[in-house]
């Protein structure tokens, strides 16, 4: 059974939300207009998947909703206005599962929220366009090989067949990994993690949506 929060200072928002949800069989546990209102009930009973205004009128910071809401259990998917594109990329940065937006049919929520529920990872237009249109956003320029070794791995592959498939040395394999890992905290966007690999393959363009859990797991290091 899938469970969801809904976090919106709109009240119609939430109220349209659950009963979207609750027509889909998804269990809402509860609702709040602002993060700090949610989060008692969060600590009692993580909900696997919180749908997060991007901008709620409380003033608080998408960046640190996101971080709160992942520290209380739950998976955080976004729930946009298309324009907002700095935002997008903050809450993206922060770990966010995924976009959508606002004037998504109500079959995609519910689909995005299925799929963030799962650990997937979404790919969708909203996410790939925000980055696009964000020159801020830094890709780390990985070689070609980097780039093999990175859709091998994300892709859910142990380390030593990612080496046995490239036809290199496990311990090279490994230096590859390294320097990528490297790169991407040298533009501000680490990745300690193989979900956090996967994350960043599928924003850079390197591995189309995939779910988490074809990484091994949302905490493995090789």
């Amino acid at each position: 059974m899938v469970t969801v929060a809904i976090v919106d200072d709109h009240e119609s928002v939430r109220i349209g939300l659950r009963a979207a949800c609750q027509n889909a069989g998804i269990t809402v546990l509860d609702e709040a207009a602002n993060v700090a209102g949610l989060l008692p009930a969060l600590r009692n009973a993580p909900a696997d998947v919180v749908v997060l205004d991007l901008s709620l009128g409380d003033g608080s910071c998408v960046t640190d909703n996101v971080k709160r809401l992942q520290s209380a259990g739950s998976s955080v998917l976004v729930h946009s206005i298309a324009d907002r594109v700095q935002a997008v990329r903050e809450a993206l940065a922060a770990g966010a599962a995924g976009v959508i937006p606002k004037s998504a049919p109500t079959g995609a929520v519910i689909d995005a929220i299925r799929t963030v529920a799962g650990g997937g990872v979404l790919n969708n237009l909203e996410w790939a366009s925000a980055i696009d249109a964000d020159n801020d956003f830094a890709r780390a320029k990985l070689g070609q090989r980097e780039r093999d070794v990175l859709h091998l791995y994300a892709s859910g592959l142990p380390l030593k067949a990612v080496a046995a498939q490239l036809g290199i040395a496990h311990s090279t394999a490994r230096e590859y990994l390294d320097r990528i890992r490297v790169k991407y905290i040298e533009v501000g966007r680490p990745a300690p993690t193989k979900v956090d690999l996967l994350r960043r393959a599928v924003e850079d363009g390197i591995l189309p949506g995939l779910a988490a859990d074809a990484a091994g797991g949302t905490n493995e290091r090789p």
